[in-house]
């Protein structure tokens, strides 16, 4: 679904699962700034979005979502995680429900494994599960935007801002009343900054939630009844998870960001030390400079320095070890 906004002028598109929309709009520092200040707005049209509809829908999601949401009031946001049956993540979901539908919105390209397993777990339960990806284009307002929101449009609204299911037909004409629009790569510095994990970013094959801090937000501990939740159990209640997500401040002085998958080493142990992480997704902030996020292996000392490649790092305890 790639974004008419790509049209815009000055607009670079993404890279990777992010190509589909604009990285930036010729000015990434000034997207940043307008974002932090609650003005413009971030075109999330290339990820997926899926809609549950029925009399069940919330009590059948309770069932399989790591998310306490079988009474979840109409209008409030929440997020949630789909587990393997070893506790390893398989999806993240952004997910409000408007009194009839529970809307979500999901990584980029993986709305149809997500719906197939949907699917597969319906059984008699009174509910129809739909990819609206096709019709339904995802809008993100900074908090504190003032911006109009058209009538009829759901709303996801969070501490971090609103995320409008706007109709596909309507993304120009809402692009063209509400600018300036600021690119993905803003958007991501900021969520960098507010150490919020991605799915596919910060996770791989064998991440579990408490490696990067989502018990809590997106795991509720006093419910069970879904896949892997004995994992998330015998974590948090006898042992500590391998690996925990850090925040780096890099060294300002490089010209190259060190990008995601770049070996994390402790400076103490120079350029063929054992590998103890590795970065997870790296970016130039409109404050900090270059900054990053990754995960290393939980018995790091909090205090080392560390290099990220050759770029010396200095972390901030994001999961405690």
């Amino acid at each position: 679904m790639k974004s008419p906004l790509l049209s815009l002028p000055g607009a670079v598109p993404g890279e990777g699962v992010d190509e589909e929309v604009a990285a930036h709009y010729g000015d990434l520092f000034r997207e940043q700034r307008a974002l932090a200040e609650g003005t413009g707005f971030v075109d999330l049209s290339h990820r997926g979005v899926v809609a549950v509809t029925g009399d069940d829908r919330l009590s059948w999601l309770h069932l399989l979502l790591t998310q306490h949401v079988s009474e979840l009031p109409a209008g409030e946001a929440t997020e949630a995680l789909i587990l393997s049956a070893n506790g390893h993540i398989e999806h993240a979901l952004y997910l409000v429900d408007d009194g009839t539908t529970v809307w979500a919105h999901v990584e980029p390209g993986t709305q149809e494994a997500l719906l197939a397993y949907l699917e597969s777990m319906k059984f008699f339960y009174r509910v129809e599960v739909t990819d609206r990806t096709a019709d339904i284009a995802v809008v993100h307002l900074p908090a504190g935007s003032i911006a109009e929101v058209p009538e009829g449009v759901v709303v996801r609204e969070t501490a971090y801002g609103r995320d409008l299911f706007l109709p596909r037909e309507d993304l120009e004409s809402y692009a063209a009343k509400n600018g300036p629009a600021a690119g993905l790569l803003a958007y991501e510095a900021l969520r960098v900054e507010q150490h919020r994990p991605r799915l596919g970013f910060e996770t791989d094959h064998r991440t579990i939630p408490h490696e990067l801090g989502w018990i809590g937000t997106a795991v509720h501990l006093q419910k069970g009844c879904y896949r892997g939740q004995e994992t998330v159990a015998r974590v948090q209640n006898l042992g500590k998870p391998p690996r925990r997500l850090v925040f780096l401040h890099l060294d300002g002085s490089e010209v190259h960001l060190p990008p995601a998958g770049t070996d994390i080493r402790l400076a103490a142990d120079g350029p063929d030390g054992r590998k103890i992480g590795f970065v997870t997704t790296s970016v130039r902030h409109h404050e900090l400079g270059p900054v990053a996020l990754a995960l290393v292996k939980r018995n790091v000392p909090v205090d080392a320095p560390l290099v990220a490649g050759e770029t010396a790092a200095a972390q901030e305890v994001v999961v405690e070890p």
